[in-house]
């Protein structure tokens, strides 16, 4: 079986991490897998109490940051430790039911071409979330805001976006790998750098999986699933909506307006 390892970045939610860190140790049994969970700073002391948290199990390292550097450059942080063959990036509100980390992982290294992939995730409700997607361009993500209220030719493109349109109940390529759950093969994670630094916030998932597709294709592999509890907000905060148009500016200097090829 395939060395594996992975990734959780907190801050300030020490109690759905400690949830995610119990979940995917219970439904882990690889013995040859190191659990990183990597506080980017909580001023609420987050980091120390983890630090501190017996989780009864020497698979999990704790490392806290002495700053928040951001979702990218917190996952980044254990790039030099990582000596698997695949690496998972986890958000704190994922929660396994099942062994899906070493399977997983097994799958991906199996097929030859694919460099990352992502299972479907399901609502604590049991409800699919539409999170595989293709390469995001200006129009797809300007009908994605105003499908809800408008429908019609907004909602027709955002069901594109999110690939309502096709059949994803089998293995499929997708141009946008979200980062609440990514496997990716370690030494394209390495070889690529990780994710770039320059985003603190937003849209860095989409950067990464471009990155990742010059070197491999990503899949959905909805074989495999986990749940997400997403704990998505409305865009009230003036701050993080500044935050996230300066990401989606960047995404688009970088890497073009130009739509993907899947």
């Amino acid at each position: 079986m395939p060395k594996i390892s992975a990734c959780i970045v907190a801050y300030c939610d020490y109690e759905e991490v400690c949830a995610a860190v119990r979940s995917i140790l219970q439904h882990t049994p690889a013995p040859d897998f190191a659990l990183y969970v990597v506080d980017n700073g909580s001023p609420d002391g987050c980091g120390q109490r983890l630090a501190e948290t017996d989780f009864g199990d020497a698979r999990v390292i704790v490392l806290p940051l002495a700053q928040n550097l951001g979702f990218g450059k917190g996952h980044n942080a254990v790039i030099p430790r990582l000596d698997s063959a695949v690496h998972f990036i986890l958000n704190p509100d994922i929660l396994l039911t099942g062994d899906v980390l070493e399977p997983m992982a097994d799958w991906l290294l199996a097929q030859k071409g694919p460099a990352m992939a992502t299972p479907r995730l399901r609502s604590p409700d049991g409800r699919l979330q539409h999170l595989p997607r293709r390469k995001p361009t200006p129009w797809l993500l300007l009908a994605r805001q105003l499908a809800p209220r408008f429908g019609g030719c907004f909602a027709k493109a955002d069901d594109h976006y999110t690939m309502q349109d096709e059949d994803l109940s089998a293995p499929h390529r997708i141009e946008f790998c979200t980062g609440s759950f990514m496997a990716v093969r370690t030494d394209v994670f390495k070889e690529i750098g990780g994710f770039d630094p320059a985003y603190f916030m937003y849209v860095e998932d989409a950067d990464l999986t471009q990155k990742v597709l010059q070197k491999g294709t990503v899949w959905l592999a909805p074989q495999f699933s986990a749940i997400h509890a997403w704990h998505r907000a409305p865009m009230r905060d003036a701050g993080k909506f500044k935050m996230q148009l300066v990401s989606m500016g960047r995404y688009f200097k970088k890497w073009g307006c130009g739509k993907g090829k899947v």
